[in-house]
This record gives structure tokens, sequence and C-alpha cells, in this order.
């Protein structure tokens, strides 16, 4: 009894094969082949039926050979000395008298049918042998074509199921014919640079980010502990203190800000509503004209209507990183061009500036987080390096396109093309939210050396 039990767990634990995307392709490909092979059997069945419908072949008891002109389906007396004429003729026929010749007629009609039946019917049924042959080998034929079209796809599995953030730079660099699944396994290679480019800038930020936020928390603990330490400390030389203590504390308070505008830049938008930047750049222009003047730097604006959509906070922020920006790194007596328009269904923002003058092959640089270039950018101490990043950030958000081109005399060009908003709004209606995409389609700051940048 146990062994027929343990054949019956067996066969109770037998599933039927997992449906892979090689069995099915061998399926259909046998599947196929069995069903063009049934249609091209019945063709060929009919025709052969048809072929042999006019003239007989037989042989009859005496094993003499004779021939039947016309349909088998039909009868007739068979005139002597007659051959393949008429209906119901017979070839080799002796001279008998009408009621012998009749009979012999129907007997050599009677047996045309039976072999032309029984021809018919072997026919089918080898044809049909042969085709159930085929059909077996062409499902070892698919399974193993199947197999080799696939391989390329496990590789691809695989590699997908091994690659972790610790080795994003493994490539699968698939080679063959440039087919279908080569584009894929290419468009995958393409993602993990993607994804490589991206870990490695978060950790980048991370690093500088806390390198950012501990020199000002240093400076905090040294100031409070040279002034602890001091036994002669006075009122004044505490109050300095503290005061250079509070100062590291806004310095942190603006970190932090920055930090955050830029993460919710890069978050996108969850809705919008209409804004126009003449507006939003006016205002910024107005409360700003006291440090421009104090640093000996002029403002002029040409600022035209440029509706568009999105979130007038962000924009505003986008725009006031621009004009500092291009205050802080200018000359004096310098100047700053700020202009708004409507061009080719764009709501346009440039911002240039005179300035040191910037290499060309630098401008991404400038959209990195904490990164300044050279020590005149450095020594000056002001920015925190994070205001042309939170710039792509918002730009990204509101789907726009940056344009940057440093200027041969110095200073740069920045120019950001917002979608224009068709039909003017009033208030602050919101519109229903749109898919957020990288600026200029991939998430690159376009940089430009030469001619002027168009919307």
């Amino acid at each position: 009894m146990r062994p027929f039990r343990r054949l019956s767990d067996r066969v109770t634990r037998l599933r039927p094969p997992r449906r892979t995307v090689r069995l099915r392709l061998t399926l259909l490909y046998a599947g196929l082949f069995l069903i063009c092979g049934a249609g091209l059997l019945g063709i060929t069945y009919v025709l052969v039926s048809r072929a042999t419908d006019g003239a007989f072949t037989y042989q009859g008891k005496d094993g003499n050979i004779g021939t039947v002109v016309g349909s088998p389906r039909q009868s007739g007396p068979a005139p002597s000395g007659q051959s393949s004429q008429g209906e119901g003729n017979t070839t080799g026929v002796r001279d008998v008298d009408g009621a012998q010749a009749e009979a012999e007629a129907r007997e050599a009609e009677l047996l045309a049918r039976q072999q032309r039946a029984e021809q018919l019917r072997q026919l089918l049924t080898q044809s049909g042998i042969a085709l159930g042959i085929m059909t077996v080998i062409s499902l070892g034929l698919g399974w193993i074509v199947a197999g080799r079209i696939l391989h390329r796809l496990r590789t691809i599995t695989a590699a997908a199921r091994d690659i972790s953030a610790t080795n994003l730079h493994e490539r699968l660099a698939l080679d063959g014919p440039h087919d279908e699944l080569k584009e894929l396994g290419d468009t995958f290679d393409q993602l993990l640079a993607r994804l490589e480019g991206s870990f490695q800038a978060q950790r980048q930020f991370i690093a500088n980010a806390s390198h950012e936020l501990r020199t000002p928390l240093a400076r905090q603990r040294t100031v409070a502990q040279v002034a602890l330490a001091d036994p002669d400390a006075t009122v004044e030389s505490l109050r300095a203190a503290h005061e250079r203590v509070l100062a590291a504390g806004s310095q942190q308070e603006r970190l932090i800000a920055a930090l955050l505008t830029l993460a919710r830049g890069q978050a996108g938008l969850n809705w919008r509503e209409p804004f126009d930047l003449a507006r939003l750049a006016e205002e910024v222009l107005t409360a700003r004209r006291e440090e421009a003047a104090h640093r000996n730097v002029g403002f002029h604006p040409a600022l035209s209507p440029a509706r568009t959509t999105g979130d007038p906070r962000l924009a505003e922020r986008l725009i006031v990183n621009l004009v500092e920006n291009a205050m802080r790194y200018n000359v004096p007596g310098g100047r700053i061009e700020v202009t708004t328009a409507t061009r080719r269904g764009s709501a346009v923002l440039s911002v240039v500036n005179t300035g040191p003058v910037v290499p060309a092959d630098a401008v991404e640089r400038l959209f990195q987080p904490f990164d300044r270039l050279g020590a005149e950018r450095t020594s000056r101490g002001e920015g925190l390096g994070l205001g042309l990043s939170i710039v792509r950030a918002i730009a990204d958000a509101h789907d726009a396109v940056i344009e940057t081109r440093p200027r041969p005399e110095g200073g740069l060009e920045v120019t950001v093309s917002f979608q224009a908003l068709d039909v003017p709004s009033e208030g602050g209606q919101r519109v229903p939210p749109t898919r957020s995409i990288p600026a200029n389609g991939n998430g690159r700051i376009r940089a430009e050396t030469t001619g002027r940048p168009h919307p």
C-alpha cells in the first residue's frame, strides 16, 4: 500500500507547467504550423479528388486493367468495341450481348468507386500521420527557436535582478542584431546610467549639505567656548560673541530655507494657477533697488506681459535667485537687464548681467548644488551655492526650459521659457495639474556659447 500511496501523492502534487513566454511561443508556432498544414492537406485532398473525377483506372477480379471514363456516380450501358468514349464505356471488354455488357459496366463502375474511395482515404490518412509527425517536430523546433530568441531577454532579467545601488556602474552591453531586444538592452543601459548619475548626485549633495551645515555649527561652538573660557570676559565681549553666534544661526536658517525650497521645487507641482512673470519681476526689482544701488549696479527692465501657470511663489523665488545671483557676481557700475515677453507660445524670462568671464564648459557646474567657480565666486562668502540649483528645480517643476549663455565680455545671459497661458484668467483660479517633466526633456541645462538663445 505504501508504494501506491507514494505514487498517488506524487500524482497529486503534480502541477501543470508554468505558462512561460517560451512555452506560449512554442505552442503558438506549433499551432500555426498545424493550422497551415491542415489547410494545405484539405486543399490537396480537394484537388486530388477533382483531378481524378473524370477517369478511373481499376483492376478487375480476373486481373485485367480497365478504365472508366466519366463520373463514377453516373452509370450507363457500355457499348462494345469502344474505348474511352461516352459515359460508362469500358476498354478491353469482350464482344458480348447487351445484357452481359451492361452488367460488366455496372461491376466496373462499382469497383472503380471503391478503389477511388480507398485511394482518397489512404491519401488522407497518410497525410494526417505526416502532419502529426511534423507537428511534433515543430514543437521541438519552436522550443529551441523560442529559447534562442529569449536568451537576451533572460540576460536582461538576470542583470536587473542582480544590479543594486552598489553596482549601478555595470551595463548589459548586449551584442547581436539591432532589433527590438537590442533596443531594450540599450534603453536599460541608459536607465542605469541615469540612475547612477542620480545616486552620485544625491550622495554628493548629502555630503555637501552636511559640510555646509556643520560649518556654522562649528563656528557657534568655537565662539561660545572662547567666550566662556575667557576669565576676563566683559559685557562687550560677551555681546560680540553672542552676535557672532546669532549670525551663524542666521546663516543656518538661510541654508535650511534654501534646502527646503530646493526640495519643494524637486517635488513638482500638485496644482497650478495663472500668474504674470512681468508683475512678479517688477515686484522683485522694486524690492531690491536699494541693494542694487548699494552695490553700484543698475537695473534695466523691459517687462511685457508673459502669462503662464504654476506656483507663483516658486516662480518668484526663481526670479529672486536669478536677480540676486546677477547682483552678487557683477562689477561696479555694471548692469542687469531683466526682460519678460511672450514669444512663439512661450512666456519668456531673461536675465542678463555684466560681470566676470565665465568659461563655456563651466556653465553646467553653476547649476550643481554647493558648486562655486573660482576664487572670485567663493571669496565673497555671500551665497550658499544653491541659488541656481533652486532655479533649475523650479524650472523642472514648471516644465520650463533653461538656456544659459556666457557673454564674451563677461557675465551671463539666462533665459527661462515657460508654457504660455493662451486664455487670460483672473484671480487665483486653479487649473488641472499637469505632469511634470525634466527641463529641456532630459533634466539637463542647455548651454550655448555663441548666438542668442531662442525660446
